[in-house]
This record gives structure tokens, C-alpha cells and sequence, in this order.
């Protein structure tokens, strides 16, 4: 009888070794499929500076930057996986 879910393991659909990043918030070397994806940037609020930029350069001030696991757990991004009552 099938199991009635699929094993989840995607990052090894490419061979070799894996590609190192820096997280972007403490600057610890990872391998990137430990990390998680996050955007940084800022928005602009100001109605009159909007109609003076081009809408095509305001996509740009959004940087991807990876998170490790552990600055990924401290900020939120990713939240604790167990409970308290199991993790002891």
C-alpha cells in the first residue's frame, strides 16, 4: 500500500556539489538549499515622488538575500517546527 503523501527532498534534482551563500544577515557560509529565500528592500510611501519615478526602476529596489537557519529562526521567517512539549 502507497505511502498517502510524497517525500518532499527537492534540492537534489541537481548533482555535484552544492553552491555556498553567505546569509545576509550574520554572514555565515551556508549551502543554499539550507537556506530560505527572503526580499529586502524599502517601500516609498510619498505620493508626489511616485509620479516622478519611472515604474520600471521601482521593481529593483527589492534584493533577494538568503536567511540560515538560524537568523531565519530568530527573525520569524520560519517558525519552530515542534512544539515545546516534544522538543524536550
Amino acid at each position: 500500500m502507497p505511502a498517502p503523501y510524497r517525500r518532499g527532498y527537492h534540492h537534489t534534482k541537481s548533482k555535484g556539489h552544492e553552491s555556498m551563500v553567505s546569509c545576509g544577515f550574520c554572514g555565515k557560509q551556508v549551502p543554499r538549499w539550507k537556506t530560505f529565500a527572503t526580499y529586502r528592500g524599502f517601500r516609498i510611501n510619498d505620493p508626489v515622488l511616485m509620479k516622478q519615478l519611472d515604474r520600471r526602476l521601482i521593481s529593483t529596489f527589492q534584493q533577494k538575500t538568503y536567511a540560515c537557519p538560524s537568523c531565519a529562526r530568530f527573525r520569524g521567517i520560519v517558525k519552530i517546527g515542534r512544539s515545546r512539549v516534544s522538543r524536550r
